[in-house]
Order: structure tokens, then sequence, then C-alpha cells
């Protein structure tokens, strides 16, 4: 998948392991797109590998807006978003939270 993300030059890519935090996924991939388009074609790009791989999308949300796409693969979700529509919804803070041991939080508290 990050092959796909890659190839279009998608930007800030992060994975985030959800395993064990919640039932409908294993894995988000979270990208941003510099325009609509880029993110409309990022993933797109995203849905052709799925289905190279053997993977059938579940289901694509998004696609006539383009600020916010989601290509759901069963165990994996993939969001690719415009920049200022990733920062309003904070989907790495929301999904990372506690994740830091209580003494790094300490110290960014300082």
């Amino acid at each position: 998948m990050l092959a796909a993300l890659d190839e279009l030059k998608a930007q800030d890519i992060r994975e985030i392991d959800v395993k064990g935090r919640t039932s409908i996924a294993d894995l988000l991939i979270i990208a941003s797109g510099t325009s609509s388009r880029h993110v409309k074609s990022i993933a797109d790009e995203v849905v052709k590998f799925a289905k190279r791989a053997g993977m059938l999308p579940l289901g694509v949300e998004g696609e006539a807006e383009a600020e916010w796409v989601l290509v759901d693969l069963g165990d994996i979700i993939v969001h690719v978003m415009l920049p200022r529509i990733r920062e309003f919804y904070g989907l790495e803070r929301l999904w990372t939270v506690g994740d830091q041991a209580p003494e790094a939080e300490a110290a960014n508290d300082r």
C-alpha cells in the first residue's frame, strides 16, 4: 500500500497500528495530497494497487469532493486528505492518545 502512496508522491504518510483498540481495522494509513485532484489520484492508485494485490476494497468514500477520501480494505483503512482537513480532524492525535509513556508526557508538559 505504501508503494501506491509513494508512487503518486503522497505527503506525510503515517501508519497507525489500531489492532486491539477497535474492531474496524488493524491498521490506519493516513497521507496528504496537495490538491483535491492529487487526493483523488492517490486514492485511485491505492484502489488499483489493492486490486492488483487481490484485495477488493469494501468501500471508497469522499471521491466527489476529494478533500478526504477513505479507502476501506478491511483490515487496512487508508485516509488520503488535504492538509487543512487532516489538521482539523486530527486522526493521528485521536488514535495515538495514551501511546506515550507517562514520563514522556510529563516531560512534554514542562
